[in-house]
């Protein structure tokens, strides 16, 4: 469980990047709703957008847990632009690297991986979420191209002004034995007939893109398709099972993010002529939000490994991204209690993780989802 002196290296980086260029601009992103192209363009130059991708296609040669980890260290500060990059790397580029073709790696890669462009996962739809086969959009053949209807929602990335593409599931027909036959299709953000509608107005998560997205009649090249035709249910769950790798990295962050901005706190705000962290009480619940924190660290720890050396994962995965998740939220809450009613007021970092983290026991699986998943690897009824 002891990091490399390469992997400290990355992780010293990423937090003087986070506490010096994210932090300082991440109120002002949240209050105003807009998307942090700035601290984009520097992650892009950084490097991180290709973290787990080989140097061929302008990736820095790194893996998953590189990846997670800098997802870490950006949540601490800023969940918004941690998704970012998240959904950016794991959602975006990574169907397109694990089942893209060599002509699809080499049109859209570099871009993505440079972060000069980026790219939405759309598989949520009105009617689909954790039922991802009951999809409904459809993608008819015709002649050389692939004719798409339907709609999507809640996609990230989907609509900044450097989207340049959303991989879509479509119903392409019915399986030989009955049932939906459901492909993968890269849709270019120019495409006649696509249209990202207006954003959503969230809870949290402010700085983030998020929309949803419609199809009618659009028109892409039959080349377009992204994997096998048939395979695309199939492998957007195994970019899932990938992501929620990095999404408990994130959540682990934004943790011990919690737990940093209350030692602080309570070692400066007096009450009753001392400073509160010398009441019992408020140690005691420090000490618990820093349990969950190391916990939530050592379970994506493990199961990153066992991804990078080849072993079955989907089961650690699904408990790291349920215990992550449920330790921000917890210690978001927690964190706002001890700083009372600072903790209520927008200037205040533990009010944004408040508003912030309950997506994280929400998104790329719900609890409920990641509870399905770890009792069927048990052998129980889910």
């Amino acid at each position: 469980m002891e990091l490399t002196q390469e992997y400290l290296d990355l992780v010293d980086s990423v937090r003087d990047f986070a506490q010096s260029a994210v932090a300082p601009v991440s109120a002002q992103h949240d209050r105003d709703k807009t998307f942090p192209y700035e601290v984009v363009a520097q992650m892009g130059e950084m490097g991180l957008f290709g973290l787990p991708f080989p140097e061929e296609f302008g990736g820095m040669g790194g893996d998953y847990f590189a990846l997670a980890l800098a997802l870490e260290e950006l949540g601490k500060v800023d969940q918004s632009v941690a998704i970012t990059l998240e959904a950016g790397v794991s959602l975006g580029a990574m169907p397109i690297y694990r089942f893209g073709t060599r002509e699809q790696q080499e049109r859209w890669l570099p871009d993505l991986l440079s972060a000069k462009r980026l790219a939405g996962f759309g598989l949520t739809e009105p009617g689909a979420g954790s039922d991802a086969g009951a999809t409904a959009t459809t993608a008819r053949a015709d002649g050389d191209e692939f004719v798409i209807n339907g709609a999507k929602q809640f996609i990230t990335n989907s609509g900044t002004d450097i989207t340049s593409l959303v991989t879509v599931t479509a119903v392409t027909g019915e399986k030989p034995g009955g049932g939906k036959e459901i492909s993968t299709i890269v849709v270019p953000s120019d495409t006649p007939g696509f249209v990202a509608e207006p954003p959503y107005d969230k809870v949290g998560w402010h700085a983030s893109d998020t929309h949803p997205l419609s199809f009618t009649d659009a028109r892409v090249p039959q080349a377009n398709l992204l994997g096998d035709r048939g395979r695309g249910y199939a492998n957007f769950l195994s970019i899932l099972d990938e992501g929620r790798i990095a999404i408990a990295g994130l959540a682990t962050g934004v943790a011990q993010g919690c737990v940093d901005e209350c030692i602080k706190y309570a070692r400066e705000r007096k009450s009753f002529g001392k400073a509160i962290a010398e009441y019992q009480s408020v140690s005691f619940a420090i000490a618990r939000m820093e349990s969950r924190a190391h916990v939530s660290r050592m379970a994506y720890y493990d199961a990153a490994a066992k991804m990078l050396a080849g072993k079955p994962f989907k089961k650690e995965a699904s408990i790291a991204k349920m215990v992550s998740s449920e330790a921000a939220m917890d210690n978001a809450r927690m964190a706002t209690q001890i700083h009372g009613g600072y903790g209520f007021m927008n200037e205040y970092l533990v009010s944004r993780h408040y508003r912030d983290s309950k997506i994280l026991e929400v998104g790329e699986g719900t609890t409920e989802v990641q509870l399905m998943l770890i009792a069927r690897s048990l052998g129980l009824p889910a």
